[in-house]
């Protein structure tokens, strides 16, 4: 019985846990009614904001003629059939708030709980799906889109722009097979090239199997353009693969289309297209290339068939990108002006407009435009961005010049005033008296000037000014150029203040003087010198000339100067020189041209590494006592001295070094011997013929015969 008796407790006790067990799932599965219905709410209202991102992703895609993939849309079918259940739930919900909690009820009570159980399970289910595919809502084939859309701002509305885009189209259409956009940083290369991708999206009959699109940068490293190009063409990209097994695998699959174009975007050195993996024109027909980059140079590298130049926008274009930028604000009367003048300061540079526009959005205080007018007329970049987005990508052009001393003869040209058109010829001279180019080139030789400025014109550093043998810089370039010489430690640091409407200099101007290489006030409306010495001791150029108002040199203020090798007073009132000038033991330049109240010149006797001397259109009566000492003189220019009356025999000869000389529209004119009356004759000038490279002078009347028998006959 003891047996039967425990037998019988045992099964009693398990049927009893069996009985708990059941009836408390059961129990716990009711009493969660009311927070699973609320789980229900919360998750659904989830489900559906993300059915509506997918289902706008997929309408999306399918207007790109995009297939969508097949889990995306059972997804959405099984969200669409949940639906009704749900609202279901959710009505019952409604109007059933609170539910009877008698035991009578407890069976129905059971049923309602455990469908919204599992309907709660189902919503937390298709989130988790949707969490999986991650926006990626397109089929992916082997075979990738004709053409991808690049986001980008649209060119519509700039005439300048949508005229080279033509120009592009036409040439693809015409048969160039390498075409080379070049221009300024910041003109807007890589956002015309963009909306000729864009283009030739919308294109009825497509001209290429695909279009590539890859950005190189500055520093290329191949492999990232490879896996660019891979990408596109929807091959796999495996990191450790080298880049020669890369270009085969690319090179393999290019072959296979029939006609494609790749784009280089932003290219800054040549590129060689079998080490990509591509095959290119000369052994494909199909393959066309299109590249851009700031460097003509580099256009030739890539042996480009076409080169098409971007420019500027014009003054109307400026002008609206601008207002489209800063908004209606630069439309108020007292703000449009100055707005005006700021979008000039811009000098139509895409990049700057934009830049500054931007900066300048909703800014209603007229004093804030005002500051922003003077500071960008000092070169200072103080608008928030333009310093990142502006100044340091245009620095990419001048960090990537190549050659010895070419980055400083760039800065050289900053310190012309804004606009000036830049005599080629002054600046090979300035070069060479700084030795950054050959000294012992004869004086006249301009074949490495020219050399260089035609590289610094490639690299859209210099443009063509606008008279004949002139050069000029972009506006912004040069407020760039000036950024990089306020701060340079290479020789080049300088103060520029040319071109800026200043009366007098103050003595504040040449704070840290003393670390000062070049320093430039041309173009002023400078009327005195600070009468006190200015400590640069390191300052080897100083421009002071086109100061009509100037009629004085302070004797203190050169004595602080001595390290000088051109100064150039040229086109002021000055009368005479400071003796402090004979302090410049170094000078090699000195320009006085246009000095039309300059009578008398200090014995220049001290100065013997004078090589380039210029009186032109002065008052001088009588050449500077000591000039005959100058025995590294190379260039003497008497050109409208019309006060010149005697140049003494032996002097022309003593000047050893001699190589250019002009002396026309002068009051002196040479004699023939016997007719000398104690002035210097051609013969004089027969003895110095054999190192003259260039002789220019007035014949004054003189019979040809007569020279010819006394001058230029052995």
């Amino acid at each position: 019985m003891e047996v039967v008796g425990a037998a019988v407790g045992a099964l009693v006790t398990t049927t009893s846990e069996l009985l708990y067990s059941c009836v408390s799932s059961k129990t716990k599965t009711t009493f969660n009614l009311h927070s699973n219905l609320a789980a229900v709410d919360l998750q659904m209202k989830s489900l559906k904001d993300r059915r509506e991102e997918v289902k706008g992703e997929t309408e999306a895609a399918k207007k790109e003629g995009n297939k969508i993939r097949s889990e995306v849309v059972t997804w959405l079918q099984d969200v669409e059939t949940l639906q009704p259940g749900v609202d279901a739930i959710q009505g019952q919900m409604v109007n059933n708030k609170k539910p009877s909690r008698c035991f009578l009820n407890c069976r129905e009570r059971y049923r309602a709980s455990r469908e919204v159980e599992k309907t709660l399970e189902e919503i937390k289910r298709l989130l988790l799906v949707a969490e999986k595919f991650n926006h990626d809502v397109v089929c992916r084939t082997g075979v990738p889109r004709a053409v991808e859309h690049i986001p980008g701002p649209s060119i519509r509305g700039q005439t300048t722009a949508s005229k080279k885009l033509d120009e592009i189209r036409k040439a693809l259409d015409d048969g160039f097979n390498r075409i080379g956009i070049w221009g300024l940083g910041g003109v807007g290369k890589t956002t015309l090239v963009k909306n000729l991708n864009n283009e030739l999206k919308k294109a009825s009959a497509q001209p290429f199997g695909i279009v590539i699109w890859a950005t190189v940068s500055k520093n290329v490293v191949i492999k990232n353009v490879q896996t660019q190009i891979a990408e596109r063409l929807n091959l796999g990209v495996k990191m450790e693969e080298s880049v020669q097994r890369m270009a085969s695998r690319l090179y393999e699959r290019l072959e296979n289309e029939e006609k494609f174009l790749l784009i280089l975007d932003d290219v800054w050195e040549k590129i060689d297209l079998d080490t990509l993996g591509v095959p290119g024109p000369d052994v494909h027909k199909g393959c066309k290339i299109l590249l851009t980059s700031r460097l003509m140079e580099v256009c030739r590298a890539m042996t480009t068939d076409l080169e098409i130049k971007i420019e500027v926008l014009n003054d109307d274009e400026a002008w609206q990108l601008f207002c489209q930028k800063a908004g209606d604000v630069a439309h108020l009367e007292e703000i449009k002006p100055l707005a005006e003048a700021i979008v000039k300061e811009c000098c139509r540079l895409p990049l700057a407009i934009i830049t500054v526009g931007a900066a300048m959005r909703k800014k209603t205080e007229v004093v804030l435009w005002k500051y922003a007018l003077d500071q960008l007329r000092r070169s200072v970049p103080f608008i928030k961005g333009i310093e990142a987005e502006v100044y340091k990508p245009l620095r990419l052009s001048y960090d990537s010049l190549q050659g010895n001393n070419i980055k400083s003869c760039f800065l050289y040209c900053c310190l012309f005033p804004e606009d000036f058109a830049i005599s080629i010829r002054d600046l090979v001279r300035y070069w060479r008296a700084e030795g950054l180019i050959g000294e012992g080139q004869n004086w006249e030789d301009m074949d490495e000037g020219i050399s260089l400025i035609e590289n610094l014109k490639d690299s859209c550093l210099l443009e063509e000014g606008p008279h004949r043998e002139t050069v000029k810089m972009h506006d912004v370039v040069r407020d760039v150029a000036i950024w990089i010489s306020s701060t340079s430690e290479d020789g080049c640091k300088s103060l520029v203040r040319s071109g800026i409407g200043l009366s007098e200099i103050s003595v504040g101007e040449f704070s840290n003087s003393n670390s000062l290489d070049r320093v430039s006030f041309m173009g002023n409306n400078i009327t005195r010198l600070p009468d006190c010495m200015i400590q640069c001791s390191k300052a080897s150029v100083l421009l002071l000339g086109d100061n009509d108002a100037l009629d004085t040199v302070p004797e203190k203020f050169l004595q602080g100067f001595e390290a000088l090798k051109v100064l150039d007073l040229s086109e002021t009132s000055i009368r005479s020189l400071p003796h402090s000038l004979l302090q410049l033991r170094d000078l090699r330049v000195l320009l006085l041209w246009n000095c039309s109240n300059l009578e008398e010149l200090p014995s220049l006797g001290t100065l013997t590494k004078l090589q380039d001397l210029d009186l032109c259109g002065t008052c001088i009566a009588n050449l500077p006592r000591g000039i005959e000492n100058l025995s590294e003189l190379r260039v003497l220019k008497l050109d409208g001295t019309g006060e010149l009356k005697s140049i003494q025999p032996g002097i022309i000869s003593k000047l050893s070094s001699l190589e250019s000389l002009s002396i026309c529209g002068s009051g002196f004119c040479f004699r023939l011997k016997g007719e000398e009356d104690g002035r210097a004759t051609f013969e004089e000038l027969k003895l110095s013929f054999n190192r003259l490279h260039y002789l220019r002078i007035s014949l004054n009347g003189i019979p040809w015969e007569k020279i010819r028998r006394s001058f230029l006959d052995k």
